[in-house]
């Protein structure tokens, strides 16, 4: 969400009254000798998170008789009434609110 900032009247007059100081190109001289801005790695963090989630994932699978436990679950699920469905599917999405709340919320105090 982008934030509107308003801008103080009287700082917009002083930066409109400054006269530009003629450095001879100096400023341009230094600007150009500067280090271009480095872009954060996360493309490598992004490659190794989903490497390893993949792979937890696989070895999961694997290790719990080929998917045993989903079939299990979605037994389960089957058998119980709507109302208990309805309940859990309302709890879910409610922590999972609450949790996506907290993080935009930590996020903002970050910035």
């Amino acid at each position: 969400m982008e934030e509107i900032i308003q801008e103080d009247p009287l700082d917009e007059q002083l930066r409109e009254a400054m006269p530009y100081i003629d450095d001879g190109g100096f400023t341009l001289r230094v600007l150009r000798h500067l280090p271009s801005p480095r872009r954060p790695r996360q493309s490598l963090r992004a490659v190794i998170l989903l490497g390893t989630t993949l792979l937890a994932s696989v070895l999961g699978y694997v290790l719990s008789e080929n998917g045993r436990f989903v079939r299990v679950i979605i037994e389960r699920l089957a058998t119980m009434p709507m109302l208990g469905v309805f309940a859990l599917a309302l709890i879910s999405g409610m922590l999972l609110t609450a949790l996506g709340l907290l993080a935009a919320m930590a996020e903002s105090h970050e910035s």
